[in-house]
């Protein structure tokens, strides 16, 4: 059993910022590759950001530049630096990691809602 626990979601007015973080517990297999994704209503999920275990980043270009994936020196939790939120980023995050077995596992999800 691998469980992802996500925190940091919550109320914030446009040109704020908010962190989030998701810590993965239950496994001794290593991460290749941890993201976080995104589905406002209406939407489809959508991918915001992933960073591999070599240290390799991507971003949605609605994103970049104010968003910034990172990792611990551990291995086992990713973060999500949000800065300069616009309405737009209002959605249900959800953090994801892929284990080098191949197999997938999703958090709950955490709502992130931003105010104009």
């Amino acid at each position: 059993q691998v469980q992802l626990v996500e925190s940091g979601g919550g109320l914030v007015q446009a040109g704020g910022s908010l962190r989030l973080s998701c810590v993965a517990y239950g496994s001794r297999l290593s991460i290749g590759v941890m993201g976080w994704h995104r589905q406002a209503p209406g939407k489809q999920r959508e991918l915001v950001a992933s960073i591999t275990s070599g240290g390799s980043t991507n971003y949605a270009d609605s994103v970049k530049g104010r968003f910034t994936i990172s990792a611990d020196n551990a291995m086992n939790t990713v973060y999500l630096q949000m800065s300069s939120l616009k309405p737009e980023d209002t959605a249900v995050y959800y953090c994801k990691m892929t284990f080098f077995s191949g197999r997938d596992y999703w958090g709950q999800g955490t709502q992130v809602t931003v105010s104009s």
